[in-house]
């Protein structure tokens, strides 16, 4: 790396641990020519700093090249599979099993505007938008999402959310705690 590290940039352990899952250059055509791990800091700058793709800063990747992978790896589920490893990493290094046996599921309704799609009203929140439904393992770390409407109630998106983390794993989940809602 030739430049000032940042904040957001991955450690020499998390690179590690993140490398390998990264999906190999696809045969044919042009060959890479930008650091993985370069794509990776520049996504994490992004989205920590909230700043547009268009505005990352020069000593990055170009921003087309850092959003085309950032897009592809969503559309192939890659940034679950890294969730998944690093939460497994965090956990082992916090002397806990790799995967967990207790979560807490909640959820948490947020305001949207109407360009930016689907959207309900939460009676009880007094907002319009949507609301994600969150299951975390004890320490915090992220296990599943399922965002909807705002009007969902939070039963009925419980419910969604639970389905989605029984479909994608997680056997030795054996306590769940959630709020009365």
């Amino acid at each position: 790396m030739h430049r000032q590290a940042y904040d957001t940039d991955l450690s020499d352990i998390g690179w590690e641990i993140l490398a390998p899952l990264i999906p190999p250059e696809k045969g044919g055509g042009r060959h890479r020519s930008v650091e993985m791990r370069e794509v990776l800091n520049a996504i994490f700058y992004s989205l920590r700093s909230g700043c547009a793709w268009r505005l990352l800063p020069h000593d990055f990747p170009a921003w087309q090249t850092v959003f085309g992978y950032f897009n592809g790896w969503r559309k192939d589920g890659l940034w679950e599979q890294l969730n998944t490893a690093l939460r497994a990493a965090v956990r082992e290094q916090e002397e806990r099993a790799a995967e967990p046996t207790a979560a807490i599921l909640d959820s948490q309704s947020v305001k949207t505007s109407a360009v930016a799609g689907a959207r309900g009203y939460d009676g009880a929140k007094l907002v319009t938008g949507r609301k994600r439904h969150i299951l975390v393992d004890v320490l915090g770390l992220l296990l599943k999402v399922v965002v909807t409407t705002a009007n969902v109630p939070e039963r009925e998106g419980g419910k969604q959310l639970l389905t989605a983390t029984l479909t994608q794993g997680f056997a030795e989940l054996a306590l769940i705690w959630a709020d009365a809602g």
